[in-house]
Formats: structure tokens, C-alpha cells, sequence
């Protein structure tokens, strides 16, 4: 017991492929745990069902201004400076502020990008093909198809992906010190509110474009919380993405029949990337909260107040849902992940990262399919130290 208590979020992986293990264990023994947090303690859950019951209860509060919210790192608490942003909204602020933008990400719209998106996907494997080897698969291809996807949909200039792709770099990492982490900060909401400014006085046929006619046609233009929802959307529009091109390209390599699978017959690429999404769950504590009054979680009480952190990964190898959790199986039905968190706060973007992935996975077997990694897994720079799980590096060849 004394052991459980003791345990730091984030836990530590000792496999890449694998979530850490202290959480199968706490799963069976302590499912609803206090762990200490970077400013303090919280409770984390570990089972599915519990992780599913947070996320869909309003008892239970996204603001990160909370004093109880759990941080992981230095600084954290510095974005809210930005102000109300979606993911750290409750209702009604946040019932009003998603519906006046998931218009923009609905299954038909993304459909209707994915001709842009084969464009962008095809491009840049070219470029690997004509290019040198071994060459890295996250700056060819991993990061900059997400990151041009984002930017045309916001209507943010590619041109400028250096500037935001090392502030975000700087943000995702637990190790960064708390002023870089501030300049990061300012940097970035320097960027967008300059970006927004700018699609004010010619607006745009882009999303912040279309949200600023929408918001002057109903009144006033919310500069700051279009500021919120440009941030939002620009890191976790790549950088999630990103990761998950990465680990997947690696984790179906490592499994070549069940890339084998995919490549005979693109149908079953949608089954693989459910079940990826699943097998990594690379984003731990996005789905974090904070008890707004006494609510009973697995049988332990939970007093308002207290940091909750709902563990994504560890919901996600549940045996009592998935059978074998540990092994990748692309044929398995994984819809019931919640690697994209589960109720009202689910993510936004998961029809475009879905879409994404199944472009990407297809075209680069299809036309490298002598595609290797070029360096032993044991030679790989994980994210470890990030609070998204990836890859900084990933050297590939054929």
C-alpha cells in the first residue's frame, strides 16, 4: 500500500511499446490511487469503466484554474494566461464554445479534405524517394504532413511551421524550465493574436476566417478566445498526429504480418489505427480534472477539490475490455479506446487524425514497401520526457 502511494505521475515506461507497468498493477490492486504530481498529489484511475465515469460526470471539472488541477510540470499553469480555452472549459461556456466550431471537423469535411491530404502525403514521400537514405521519418514525413494539414485548415502561414513547431517542442516537454516555458508561451499567443488581428481586417475562407465572420455577424469578434482556440488547435493538430505517424510506422514494422495484412487490403488500415491508437495511448494527462464536489469513484471517495488525473493508457490495456492488451492486433475491434479521451471534452480533431493516419499508412507501404528502420529500436529517441508520447528521431531506409 505504502509502495502504491508513493508512485510520481507521470510513471515511467520501460518498454516504448508499452505503457509503464505499475499500472497493470495498480489496475488489479489500487485502481483509485493517490500519486504524487509535480506541485502536489491527485488521484489516479486506472480502469476503464472508472476512466469513462470521470470523463462523462460534471462533477467533475476541466478549468485549469482549479487550485486542486494536477500539473506535471514546471510552469504549466502559465497558459492560462491565454484565458478560457476549449479544453479547459466546463458547461455552459464550453457546451457553447465547441458547438460554434465542430462544424468544421464533422466526417463529411474531412472527407472532403482528403484530396488535399493525399496531395500532401504523396509530395513528401516523393521527396523521401528522391532524396538521400537513411532519412528521418519525422522531419520528412511524420511532422510536417500534420503540420501543413493544420495550417491550411486554420489558415495559419506553413511558411512560419519552424517558429511554432520549436515553441511547441519547448511546451510538450515536462523538463523544461518555467521561463522558457512562459517565453513559449508569450511567443506563440504573440503569434496568433498578430495571425487573428490580421484575419479581422481581410477575413479569410479558412476556420479562424469563417469563426470571425460568424462571431461579427452575432456581435462582437472574441479576439482572446479565438487566440485560446488557434493554440489549441495548432499544437494538438500536429503534434499528436505526428507521434502517432512515427510510432505507428514503427510498431507495423516491427509486426510484418499484420502490415502484410494492411497493404494486401487497405480496408483493414481504419481496424490498425483504432487498434494503434489504442496500443500507444501517447497522451497521459490531457484528460486530467478536478472534483467540484464529494463524488464516489471505484469505491473511493474523492472530496471536491481533488486533483483527478484519468489515465488513458492504462484504461486502454484493460484486460477486462481488451483481450491480450499488450499485444498489437490490428484485426481487433479497438473502438472502444479512449485514447481520444471519452464525453464531452473528446477530441475535437479525431475524425482529421483518423483520416490522416489511414492516408499516411497506406501510401508510404504502398510505394516504400522495402521500408526499414534504419537503426536498432534500442538506438530510438523516445519522448520520454515529453507529455506526448513519440519519437524525436526516427531514421528509416529501404
Amino acid at each position: 500500500m505504502t509502495e502504491i502511494a508513493e508512485l510520481s505521475f507521470p510513471l515511467s515506461r520501460t518498454c516504448p511499446f508499452t505503457p509503464p507497468p505499475d499500472y497493470a498493477r495498480l489496475r488489479a490492486e489500487q485502481p483509485v490511487t493517490r500519486v504524487r504530481t509535480f506541485d502536489g498529489s491527485a488521484w489516479l484511475i486506472t480502469r476503464h469503466a472508472d476512466v469513462r465515469a470521470v470523463l462523462g460526470d460534471p462533477r467533475f471539472s476541466s478549468d485549469r484554474r482549479n487550485p486542486g488541477f494536477p500539473r506535471t510540470a514546471p510552469g504549466q499553469a502559465l497558459a492560462d494566461n491565454l484565458g478560457p480555452v476549449l479544453i479547459g472549459m466546463d458547461p455552459p461556456q464550453h457546451t457553447a464554445a465547441r458547438r460554434a466550431v465542430v462544424g468544421e471537423f464533422t466526417v463529411k469535411r474531412m472527407q472532403a479534405l482528403a484530396p488535399r491530404i493525399q496531395e500532401i502525403v504523396d509530395d513528401h514521400v516523393a521527396a523521401m524517394l528522391a532524396g538521400p537514405r537513411p532519412v528521418d521519418l519525422v522531419r520528412a514525413l511524420s511532422l510536417p504532413v500534420p503540420s501543413l494539414v493544420i495550417c491550411e485548415l486554420l489558415g495559419v502561414p506553413y511558411d512560419d511551421h519552424e517558429f511554432f513547431q520549436d515553441r511547441t517542442s519547448r511546451l510538450i516537454r515536462r523538463t523544461t524550465p518555467a521561463e522558457q516555458r512562459r517565453q513559449a508561451i508569450e511567443d506563440l499567443r504573440g503569434y496568433l493574436d498578430g495571425l487573428v488581428a490580421a484575419k479581422e481586417r481581410d477575413v479569410t475562407d479558412d476556420l479562424l476566417g469563417r469563426q470571425i465572420a460568424k462571431q461579427r455577424s452575432d456581435g462582437e469578434v472574441d479576439r482572446k478566445g479565438l487566440v485560446g482556440l488557434s493554440f489549441l488547435l495548432l499544437i494538438a493538430g500536429h503534434e499528436t498526429t505526428a507521434n502517432m505517424i512515427s510510432l505507428g510506422t514503427l510498431a507495423l514494422l516491427d509486426n510484418p504480418a499484420q502490415l502484410a495484412a494492411i497493404t494486401a487490403d487497405s480496408s483493414r488500415t481504419p481496424a490498425a489505427v483504432e487498434e494503434l491508437l489504442r496500443y500507444f495511448s501517447i497522451v497521459e494527462s490531457a484528460t486530467s480534472r478536478t472534483a467540484t464536489e464529494d463524488v464516489e469513484v471505484g469505491g473511493v471517495l474523492i472530496r471536491a477539490g481533488e486533483g483527478v488525473i484519468a489515465a488513458g493508457p492504462a484504461a486502454n490495456h484493460d484486460p477486462e475490455i481488451f483481450d491480450r492488451p499488450e499485444e498489437l492486433d490490428t484485426g481487433r475491434n479497438a473502438r472502444g479506446h479512449v485514447a481520444f479521451g471519452f464525453g464531452p471534452h473528446q477530441c475535437l480533431g479525431q475524425n482529421l487524425a483518423r483520416l490522416e493516419l489511414q492516408i499516411v499508412f497506406d501510401t508510404l507501404f504502398r510505394r516504400i514497401p522495402g521500408l526499414r528502420p534504419a537503426v536498432p529500436v534500442s538506438e530510438l529517441p523516445f519522448k520520454d520526457d515529453a507529455s506526448i508520447y513519440g519519437l524525436y528521431e526516427f531514421p528509416v531506409t529501404w
